[in-house]
């Protein structure tokens, strides 16, 4: 396939991934906190200078530019509530996430949107979680991404340098988005350190061309995701290790089936400052980016099946850390390959080094170099980015 078969996927794209990702803070303010009910707001706010040069083969145009943006989170700000009623613990989570790039490409049109709005009910028997939420394949990957503060990947090819929206960290080169769904998950108390979590999620159509409406193709029954996880923490260390499952079908009286399966897993261990991560994912008709629902919604159908065959991917992720006082150093490389008559390949190296100020308040600085090829053609864009991060 031609590589400028995606380009009217690019403006999509951006869109879709204005803030591709967004995560509770570590610490929150508490308005109010009395009677078995507490009410309490966290945020985020974060800005990068970047510059990137890229070496585009795909298109045959070098450039160099310069921006001013957010990086791999976005900004948001989160509201958390909590009542205690009888034996149950009543929750909830509302998160509203921005963009801040309107200048360039949306003049004035900041995105605002929301990927968290669910409720919880907690009780000895484990956690019910209902609402919008990420879902759980890949969860883990990016959450203890040890760059998931930083900038990463951006390229023409995908039209992230001049976009409205994130850069992509290691999205499409070493994890794929848990992109988040409406679903109803049940999460276990803690069992000796482990923990099981089992979704029902809403799936997404990845039909090649019966799409749109008056389709015939259907999604019989929901997507399932699962995820079971170890932790456990000692003076001075500590260890996670997760494998996580996705799995669902789409019937086309055209198309035929296409069934969407994959497998994540990795592990993360802490000795004093060094910190070492490594993870993976495997999978057919889970596609590139956002898993295979919204790459479908995006017209990467060809990333999930072609000639009717359910496309491979797969990809990793490896990284080491090291914290001394207020610094942070960071190496990180992760590639994705998706196996199509027209291979992608993209791999994405960073090292960075972080100062927290305090624990609100940090500066880090980055280079990464990411590299992506379709069939054999490719661009390789390096940036250089510094970025202030503001957190309550």
């Amino acid at each position: 396939m031609k590589p400028t078969a995606y380009k009217t996927t690019t403006t999509k794209l951006c869109l879709a991934m204005a803030a591709a990702v967004a995560m509770p803070a570590s610490a929150a303010i508490t308005l109010y906190d009395k009677e078995d009910t507490s009410f309490s707001v966290d945020g985020s706010f974060n800005t990068f200078l970047v510059r990137s040069d890229s070496d585009n083969d795909l298109t045959g145009n070098d450039r160099t530019q310069a921006r001013v943006k957010m990086g791999l989170l976005p900004n948001w700000i989160g509201f958390n509530f909590s009542k205690q009623v009888g034996d149950l613990k009543l929750g909830g989570r509302s998160s509203f996430w921005v963009t801040i790039n309107d200048s360039n490409t949306g003049i004035t049109s900041t995105g605002i949107d929301v990927r968290q709005f669910y409720a919880t009910v907690d009780a000895d028997w484990g956690q019910l979680l209902i609402g919008k939420d990420f879902t759980l394949f890949s969860r883990s990957n990016i959450f203890l991404d040890e760059m998931l503060a930083g900038y990463g990947s951006v390229n023409d090819t995908l039209g992230l340098i001049d976009g409205q929206g994130v850069s992509f960290g290691h999205i499409g080169s070493g994890y794929i988005y848990p992109f988040p769904h409406s679903q109803i998950t049940y999460r276990s108390p803690d069992m000796g350190g482990f923990k099981l979590a089992l979704g029902i999620v809403d799936p997404g159509n990845t039909a090649p061309t019966d799409r749109g409406p008056g389709r015939s193709s259907e999604e019989s029954m929901p997507r399932f995701e699962g995820e079971l996880a170890y932790s456990t923490k000692w003076d001075g260390g500590s260890f996670n290790a997760w494998g996580a499952f996705l799995q669902q079908e789409t019937d086309s009286d055209i198309d035929g089936s296409v069934e969407s399966t994959g497998f994540s897993y990795g592990a993360k261990v802490k000795f004093g400052g060094l910190a070492l991560h490594a993870s993976g994912f495997t999978g057919e008709g889970i596609g590139y980016l956002l898993g295979p629902g919204t790459d479908a919604g995006l017209g990467l159908v060809n990333l999930i099946s072609e000639g009717g065959d359910e496309v491979d991917s797969d990809g990793y992720l490896a990284q080491a850390s090291y914290s001394v006082g207020k610094e942070r150093f960071v190496v990180s490389y992760g590639e994705t390959e998706v196996d199509t008559s027209a291979p992608w390949e993209s791999d994405t190296t960073q090292v960075a080094w972080f100062h927290a100020f305090n624990s609100s308040f940090t500066v880090v600085a980055e280079f990464n170099t990411n590299e992506i090829s379709i069939g054999g053609v490719g661009e390789e864009t390096d940036t250089i980015g510094l970025g202030l991060i503001v957190n309550f």
